[in-house]
């Protein structure tokens, strides 16, 4: 396994960045009386996500690295639930739901684990990813 030198090695963020993209994909079928509704909140969900990660990533100190996974993951919450509704009112087809939300579930299982890192890396005395 290589050093971690930039926020751009983490797979967390690379899953992040191709997640971003496929929705991007997914919403542009989307009728376009949704471009302000759940088409742009989709978009911004997505995009939030690997954006906290290098944001958190590129700031000083565990607390924002931190505060700034937890953003991540609470954008992961509001996308999952985005997506539920939008496959519940037909925008979202049930395949490319069910093709999505393991996407989801992974990346929150990375982000937890990056959290949980962090901490005990903090928890030590020592953050690790510079």
């Amino acid at each position: 396994m290589s050093a971690i030198r930039s926020y751009r090695d983490l797979i967390v963020w690379q899953k992040g960045v191709d997640l971003a993209v496929d929705l991007y994909a997914a919403t542009r079928r989307f009728p376009s009386a949704e471009r302000f509704g759940l088409t742009s909140q989709i978009q911004r969900a997505g995009v939030s996500i690997p954006s906290n990660i290098a944001e958190g990533y590129a700031k000083d100190g565990p607390g924002h690295y931190l505060n700034h996974l937890s953003h991540a993951r609470g954008s992961l919450g509001e996308l999952d639930t985005q997506l539920i509704i939008s496959n519940r009112v037909g925008f979202l087809s049930g395949e490319t739901y069910r093709a999505l939300s393991p996407r989801l579930d992974e990346v929150a299982r990375m982000l937890r684990g990056l959290s949980d890192a962090v901490a005990a890396s903090t928890a030590q005395g020592r953050i690790g990813r510079r």
